[in-house]
């Protein structure tokens, strides 16, 4: 078995690492060595026929925009305030209501059936694709081959998102040289990974298909389905700000993504704001970093529901103001009625 090597002398060696993979790639997917173990496992274990694997990676490509957009993904490199720029814009909202406005009724119907608020899931879509105007440029076999042997730091990740991505092409009938999406290899109106298309993707308009590549309605049923799954408590909060006292608070700052401490013990270290909330909530004290200076919040257990659709807390503060800002032009239309 091979030593797992420390993170910090990976970092180090990840720059020779990607030079060795992109000499690789000069080579053909389908000639490589490790591409045909990995055609060989899904003959053995899937029963797929190996020329048509042949065929597919003979027409897969190495991207080198894929690996430089994976190495600066924008939830590790902005601020809270820069991050927030991109996904509150009117632009945004404004589409947000439109696409409210048109889906109400299966909003209304994925509420019902998963206690997720139409808001939420209407953010979650709208900062992954626009509503469905952005769900990506490249193939998704080329992303997913380019990263699972291409990509060290995280290549055993994306060899099984092939694995699976494979599989579902089989399964939902589609070809797997014709289906685009994010460098990831994310897909459809909520951008879901094949792993998670696979497991949580659902047929909410029952015609029998699952198709939230193209269908906005499997796509909000899907995303409901997906946070209900991970957690999401109907009815409760997602997060609020707060002001800290001052007591020594500096270990629970951004510790975890998870809930790790409660209300009741950020109570006594005098942090304020949480007038309403019960001791016994979990939570976690964020910090983030906005244009006109340090904001805290605590994320409650359904920030951390929106964390595990994409394990960032920008992401999950993004998805939640903008939900605020839609509903909150939502509420005005229908009063204006």
């Amino acid at each position: 078995m091979l030593p797992v090597l420390p993170r910090r002398l990976l970092r180090h060696l990840l720059p020779v690492l990607l030079l060795v993979g992109a000499s690789l790639g000069e080579a053909a997917f389908v000639d490589r060595p490790e591409v045909g173990e990995f055609m060989d496992e899904m003959v053995t274990r899937h029963g797929f026929e190996r020329d048509d694997l042949k065929t597919l990676f003979a027409a897969a490509e190495r991207q080198q925009g894929i690996i430089d957009a994976i190495s600066r993904p924008a939830e590790r490199v902005l601020t809270w305030g820069e991050y927030r720029e991109i996904f509150l814009d009117e632009n945004r909202i404004a589409q947000g209501l439109e696409f409210w406005e048109t889906h109400g009724a299966d909003l209304a119907r994925a509420e019902a059936e998963f206690g997720v608020p139409p808001e939420v899931v209407v953010a979650i879509i709208g900062v992954e694709t626009r509503y469905g105007r952005n769900k990506g440029r490249w193939r998704v076999l080329d992303a997913l081959s380019t990263l699972a042997f291409d990509y060290p730091p995280r290549a055993p990740f994306f060899r099984r998102e092939l694995e699976a991505f494979l599989l579902l092409a089989r399964e939902e009938e589609r070809s797997p040289t014709e289906l685009y999406g994010s460098y990831a290899g994310a897909m459809g109106y909520g951008q879901f990974i094949p792993s998670s298309y696979r497991a949580y993707a659902i047929d909410f308009t029952g015609n029998a298909t699952r198709d939230i590549w193209d269908d906005p309605v499997d796509a909000i049923g899907s995303v409901a389905n997906y946070l209900a799954v991970h957690g999401w408590r109907d009815g409760e909060e997602v997060t609020r700000q707060v002001a800290l006292g001052t007591g020594d608070v500096s270990a629970l700052v951004n510790s975890s993504l998870r809930p790790d401490t409660t209300v009741g013990a950020l109570r006594g270290l005098g942090v304020s704001g949480l007038d309403g909330l019960t001791d016994a909530a979990p939570a976690t004290l964020v910090e983030l970093q906005a244009r006109d200076g340090t904001l805290h919040f605590i994320g409650l257990t359904n920030f951390y529901a929106i964390t595990r659709y994409n394990h960032s807390r920008l992401y999950a503060m993004a998805v939640h103001e903008l939900s605020q800002a839609v509903l909150e032009r939502r509420l005005t239309q229908l009063a204006d009625r």
